[in-house]
Parts: structure tokens; sequence; C-alpha cells
């Protein structure tokens, strides 16, 4: 006997009502792409729960692959046997018996096939016995065990689980549409990716290029804080835009103090043209009430004043050391911190407004025609496909 499956717990998907179908079907092509280096295994749904056949497959690192999956709330290895009581014994007693560091233990059965002959709680004190009765130095404690066995008796047969392994949660990554994610290179609008895609949403990203005042490091930086995202939500488009000429000409037009609120409106205005190409309907970015002068409620109001278009901004109250804590935990950290400066960083004016007005923007931004500088810069995108096994340049360090 041996553990043969891995059980897959929805969370909050399982709230969907008559949608959950369409909430299970994409979870269940996100973990079959996920585990597709694992040929043997097989993704299977049933009514409530999704199980992973492993077919003699070490099941470590599917488990490992399938907590970077959205939408699952916890996984479990789990034997299948028939619905037939003495079958049920044997894979709980093996349960047990190759759990570690075990001296409390309780049985919980949940019996979905009514016409299983026991009923739930006599077939809990059965199992308790049996187990009691087999082993050494166990006991039963319904309150505070060291490990639970749990008995999932369904129409189609019965499943014994033990330890839970904790899921990542929300919903499948493509149930909730697409976004255009701003992504600067630095540590915020990665972790807005992130917590977008919780949400169910697909990431494209757009990122403003201004070479030579950028180099190509940071714009490579970008390319891997992309790929590092991918291992949350498949494969991700970067949008490139050849910023320079656009960005020189609104810091030499523009009054110093405005000269961030009309680039940054300027950016809205090009990422919705490309929202508008790609059949996106939102934006996200990693902007964070009052980090900076272009962050403010009054700077905010004036930058959307250019788009129709929603903008998420998933850490808008969230406290800067809550939002390096999540970067570390999704491994972009490390990345966002390198050297390499994006054009937001180099173009930075030494008084920039806080409290811009929507009226001054649009004063300052009716002395001069920017339409051909906008075409040129949308005309000139390079766009990337990044997924998880795209190949990428070595850094600096590593050269080194």
């Amino acid at each position: 006997m041996e553990y043969d499956h891995i059980l897959i717990r929805y969370g909050e998907m399982a709230l969907k009502g008559k949608n959950i179908k369409k909430f299970i079907i994409r979870l269940q092509e996100n973990v079959q792409q996920k585990l597709k280096a694992f040929p043997n295994v097989k993704v299977k749904r049933t009514q409530g729960r999704m199980f992973i056949i492993l077919n003699g497959s070490d099941p470590a690192p599917i488990i490992e692959k399938c907590k970077d999956i959205f939408g699952i709330q916890s996984l479990s290895l789990a034997i299948k046997v028939e619905n037939e009581p003495e079958a049920v014994k044997e894979a709980a007693l093996y349960a047990l018996k190759n759990s570690e560091e075990v001296k409390k233990f309780k049985v919980t059965v949940k019996r979905i096939d009514k016409d299983f002959p026991i009923r739930s709680q006599e077939f809990n004190q059965i199992l308790g016995g049996h187990l009691l009765s087999n082993t050494e130095g166990y006991t039963v404690d319904v309150h505070q065990p060291d490990l639970e066995i749990k008995v999932e008796i369904r129409n189609e047969a019965t499943y014994i689980t033990s330890s839970v392994v904790k899921g990542l949660g929300g919903l499948p990554v493509g149930t909730s549409g697409k976004s255009l994610l701003l992504l600067s290179g630095g540590i915020d609008s990665p972790v807005a990716g992130y917590l977008a895609m919780k949400r169910g949403v697909q990431l494209e990203a757009i990122h403003f290029h201004s070479p030579p005042f950028t180099s190509d490091r940071a714009k490579q930086k970008v390319l891997d804080l992309a790929k590092q995202l991918t291992r949350f939500g498949g494969s991700i488009k970067v949008h490139i835009v050849p910023f320079t000429k656009l960005q020189q000409e609104v810091f030499k037009s523009i009054p110093n103090g405005y000269a961030m609120t009309i680039m940054r409106r300027m950016m809205m205005r090009i990422s919705e043209r490309v929202c508008e190409q790609e059949s996106i309907l939102s934006m996200t970015t990693g902007e964070n009430l009052g980090q900076v002068a272009s962050q403010t409620m009054e700077s905010m109001n004036t930058i959307n004043e250019v788009t129709n278009y929603p903008v998420i901004r998933p850490l808008v109250t969230m406290d800067k050391s809550d939002i390096i804590h999540i970067s570390q935990q999704i491994g972009t950290y490390e990345t966002s911190i390198l050297p390499y400066e994006d054009c937001c960083t180099i173009f930075v004016p030494k008084a920039p407004k806080t409290k811009p007005k929507r009226e001054k923007a649009n004063y300052y931004e009716s002395t001069k025609d920017y339409t051909a500088l906008i075409e040129e810069a949308v005309s000139g995108i390079e766009k990337v496909k990044v997924t998880a096994e795209t190949t990428m340049e070595p850094t600096f360090e590593d050269l080194f």
C-alpha cells in the first residue's frame, strides 16, 4: 500500500455557486500546465474535489509545484481504496504508521456515499478502535491531536488523508480577465502583479525604457521579474516602450514641479493604447498611498484623469515592510534591489508637486502637442513573451 493520489481542496471557489464549473475547469488546466514536466501524472476532478493521480511518481516535487497555484486552498497525500470497511481500516493504519512524531490522533469520517453501510460517527469509533488495537504508544485526542486521519467515503471510492499542505488560496489565474501590469523594476510592482494574480487575473506587463539613461541591465531586470512571476500564473507578454524622446520632451517643456505628473499621465495614455490593442480591461500598478509624491490622493486623481480604464492598486493601503515581506516570500526581492535604475528614478524633479491639480496639468499639456511622440512610442513597442522556460541573460553579478 502507498499514497497514490494528491487531493486538492478548493477554498473561496467553493462559494461560486452555479459558476463554480468555470473556475474548476480553469484550475484543472492550470494544474495540468504546471505539471507538464511529470508525464505520468493525471489530473482528475470529481464533485467538490480534484485529484492528482501519481501513477508511481514522487509526490514531493509535485506538491511543491502545486503550492504555487492560485485556487488551491490545501493539498494532501491520499490513499484510494474501495468503499469496503476492511480496505479503509488497512489504509488508515498505513497512514498512522507512516506519520512521524505522532502520539495523539483522531479519525474524522465523512460519508458522502449514503449507500455505505456504516454511519460516519459509528465508523469513527470502529476505525479508532482498530488503530489502537493494532499499534502501541498511541492515544486518541479529538481536541488537540498530532495527526488527523480524514476518511472521505465518496461515491466512486474512499480517500484516506493525514497531513495537510497549505496552498495559496485565491482564484485560478485566468478566471478574472486580463490586466496590464506597469512593471517598473522596483520592489512594489511585482508584488502588485502577484496579488492581482491571486484574484484570478491574467497578466501582461508594460515597461517604459529610456536608453541611454536606463541601461539594458534595467530592461533585463524587468524581464527577470516577469519570469519570476510566471511561477504563479503562466507566461507573461511584456511590452517594452521606447520612452526616451517623450520623456525628455516632457521634462524640457513642463515646469519642474509638474513634470513627474505629466510623465505618468503619458504612461497611462500609452498603457491604455496597449490595453485597447490586446483586449485588456484594466491596468495594475504598484502604487502605495502616500509613499512618494506621485502617489498622493491628489496625484492619483490628476494622473487618472487621462484614462477611463480601471486601475487596480493592490498595495494602496499596505505598509512598505509588508510589501517587502511579500517580495521576499515570492522570490522577487533580490532582483528588485539590483542597482539598475528605471526611467522613474533617473528623471526625478527636485521638487515634485505632491498636490497637483487637474486644471494645471491640462494647461501645461496644452502648451505642446505630444501626439506624434506618443504615436512613435506606441509604434516602437517591443513585445517579449516570457515563460518559465525562458533563458535569461546573466546579470552583472553572475559574470564576475
